[in-house]
């Protein structure tokens, strides 16, 4: 067996393990086999190809649609995955390590299948078509966004009237950014950490830059994992969370003196910066489980030192000019799904359920949505819950008459 002949057969293993553990989605799969709402479409997606995406793909295909897909991140790509689809016939763009100027024309392999439906993970897609394939726009339905950045660029279209097509914001699916979020970025980017480093945290300062839903994910499981941990904000309410929460908050540039291991979540880019190395501890680590490669300053970190060396696979020593070093995890990419798998299946399914209800309440509400950022109507996310309760086999109490007419009435009060 020949290299790519053991790569999908490979990918091919592991997309039947994900599947195993991905319920809900595969009810979703079931129903979209039988009633073909997607009959017709053509979906382009920019998502990371992990085993679960590749279970997102043929459930949109047993939808009845025609799928193109690329990464969204140069380092996420999972090459075994992505040769198993591209057997099973599936156009599949990319691999682990391509450079920038690939994977802007893995983008555009993905919009020349002209997409009526777009599936972005950090909205490089949408902003494709807006700036340079606006002939695309005239056929879109619309468009589904998976992660925060992405919703953050979104608002920011939005408010500039730049928009001119409707987007579901999947990420603030309460199955979303409450699960995915909270509980997957939080095991995932431990996990690439530990993948890449083999650090004992136990005892270690570990310093998490941002409190939202990834924030607050990664810190739990630092902590339960023996750290101690200090949260940095911007966000007053944020910080206020992070020190209700039993967590040290403070500035980063303090922060950056007392830390053994930074992880950034913020969405922002150069949070970490060359003022902060500097008086960072010797032997420090920075990973990032921010969407973009900007949160952590590399390049700036870079022209302050005077050698880089890398240590393992993805674990780079940075020799700064006043004698000290620090490591870099993944170059500053998402050390979860670079050094790591991304977040497991369960949480995905849930994910990725909203991806494929999100394309199929498009469909139905073509040529009724505006142009602007959507949620999904919460009885479609309240459904998701209860695939995911079905597949733990978890049952839960209904209201009987007596409490809906109470919840429904305002008359009855202190008796």
């Amino acid at each position: 067996m020949d290299d790519k002949e053991s790569l999908i057969e490979q990918g091919k293993k592991n997309i039947e393990l994900a599947c195993e553990h991905m319920g809900a989605l595969m009810k979703i799969k079931e129903r979209f086999e039988k009633e073909k709402p997607l009959k017709g479409l053509r979906i382009g997606m920019a998502l990371h190809v992990t085993k679960e995406t590749a279970n997102l793909v043929e459930t949109l295909i047993a939808g009845g649609a025609e799928v193109a897909i690329t990464g969204c991140n140069p380092l996420s790509t999972q090459d075994d995955v992505a040769e198993a689809m591209r057997a099973n016939g599936i156009k599949t763009y990319g691999y682990k390590g391509e450079s920038s100027e690939e994977y802007y024309k893995f983008l555009n392999n993905v919009l020349d299948i002209k997409p009526h439906i777009t599936i972005d993970d950090g909205c490089d897609l949408i902003t494709e078509i807006h700036t340079k394939r606006t002939d695309l726009l005239e056929d879109m339905v619309g468009g589904c966004e998976e992660t925060t950045t992405g919703i953050v660029r979104l608002n920011a279209m939005e408010k500039d009237g730049a928009l001119r097509v409707p987007i579901i914001a999947v990420n603030d699916n309460k199955t979303k950014h409450l699960m995915d979020n909270y509980y997957g970025t939080g095991q995932s980017t431990i996990d690439g950490i530990i993948r890449a480093t083999n650090i004992l945290f136990s005892g270690k300062t570990v310093v998490v830059a941002g409190y939202g839903s990834c924030g607050k994910g990664v810190a739990m499981r630092a902590k339960g994992l023996g750290a101690n941990v200090i949260v940095t904000e911007v966000d007053a309410f944020s910080a206020l969370q992070a020190k209700m929460d039993g967590f040290r908050v403070m500035k980063m540039e303090n922060a950056a003196k007392v830390g053994d291991i930074f992880v950034t979540v913020t969405g922002d880019k150069h949070v970490i910066r060359e003022e902060h190395v500097r008086v960072m501890k010797d032997g420090a680590i920075l990973a990032n489980s921010g969407h973009f490669d900007i949160e952590i300053d590399v390049k700036g970190i870079k022209s302050a030192s005077t050698d880089q060396t890398l240590i393992r696979p993805f674990m780079k020593r940075y020799t700064l000019n006043n004698g000290r070093s620090i490591y870099i995890l993944a170059d500053g990419r998402l050390v979860n799904l670079s050094a790591a798998e991304g977040h497991p299946s369960e949480v995905m399914s849930m994910s990725f359920c909203g991806q494929a209800l999100a394309c199929e309440y498009l469909v139905k509400n073509r040529g009724k949505l505006d142009a602007q950022v959507h949620m999904l109507p919460e009885e479609i996310d309240d459904s998701i819950a209860r695939l995911q309760l079905d597949t733990m086999g978890v049952e839960i109490d209904k209201l009987t008459p007596e409490q809906v007419e109470y919840l429904e009435s305002w008359q009855e009060g202190t008796k």
